[in-house]
């Protein structure tokens, strides 16, 4: 039985909402205490989530990819340069037509670091090739069993990010953006993370965030930070979002439907037995 009310593309539905930081901060804290759910809980469902979203994304690029290559194949004899050109707007995430793409996912100090660890895991599972960025390790425990799992499954750690931004383009087919959320002032970031970002934006591959992208600010559309390619919204999507264009996600199916009502959240119906949709 489907409790939900809300359909995409539904002429009848109520429109999803895009959730502040304190209601998001207020649905986390019910869901812990009220509810009983744990961190960790949590964090592996948001991960897991991400991990799905990411390939998704990559499936649709595929197929995209396909086609226009056989589209390409009739333009070409017209204008190289121009097909060249049309080609990169197609499909933004052409760089990801291998089937073990190399991902390189940079981890921030709080929860959203987590996340990305938990995500790296699980694209390991899905033979993707993770390579970790995790600059300063948090002495949480949840933080370091987290890591650990990824160091067993052979995940490779960088040492450092190379400030020279082609080798992160030559390196990798996509960067997870899993460095600031809901805790970080956008006004206020400090090193190393802010020279990250500095690096991160100059980048030419595909850029994924986790539920905000580092830089913004969680409450409004924002023109700093990072500039993803595709977003992926976990519980609700924020009110920072409301404007983003790109790919963008909803994952996490998971919210019970009390607080779903409480909230007024409208979430969209998932197809069939689904933990995300692309919203």
């Amino acid at each position: 039985m489907n409790h939900s009310t809300t359909k995409v593309g539904s002429e009848t539905s109520e429109p999803l909402r895009y959730i502040s930081k304190a209601e998001a901060e207020a649905i986390e804290s019910e869901l812990l205490k009220e509810y009983r759910f744990g961190p960790q809980q949590l964090i592996e469902i948001w991960g897991h989530a991400c991990a799905i979203a990411i390939t998704k994304a990559v499936e649709v690029e595929e197929v995209v990819e396909v086609l226009v290559e056989e589209v390409v194949e009739v333009v070409e004899k017209q204008s190289t340069s121009n097909t060249h050109s049309w080609r990169r707007r197609a499909y933004p995430l052409s760089s990801m037509g291998r089937k073990q793409p190399t991902v390189l996912v940079v981890c921030g100090p709080d929860q959203n670091g987590c996340i990305g660890l938990v995500c790296a895991r699980h694209l390991r599972m899905f033979e993707y090739e993770p390579t970790i960025y995790y600059p300063k390790r948090s002495s949480n425990g949840l933080h370091q069993d987290f890591t650990v799992q990824c160091e067993k499954m052979d995940i490779p750690f960088l040492s450092y990010l190379p400030t020279e931004v082609q080798l992160i383009n030559d390196a990798y087919h996509l960067v997870i953006d899993a460095i600031l959320g809901l805790e970080a002032d956008p006004a206020n970031v400090k090193e190393p993370y802010a020279g990250m970002l500095v690096t991160l934006k100059q980048v030419k591959i595909p850029i994924v965030s986790v539920d905000v992208p580092s830089g913004w600010d969680v409450d409004e559309a924002s023109t700093e930070g990072i500039n993803p390619e595709v977003l992926i919204s976990l519980t609700a999507p924020k009110k920072c979002a409301a404007s983003f264009t790109g790919k963008h996600f909803l994952g996490g199916r998971y919210l019970p439907y009390d607080i779903q009502k409480k909230y007024d959240l409208n979430l969209p119906e998932y197809p069939g037995t689904d933990c995300l949709i692309e919203l």
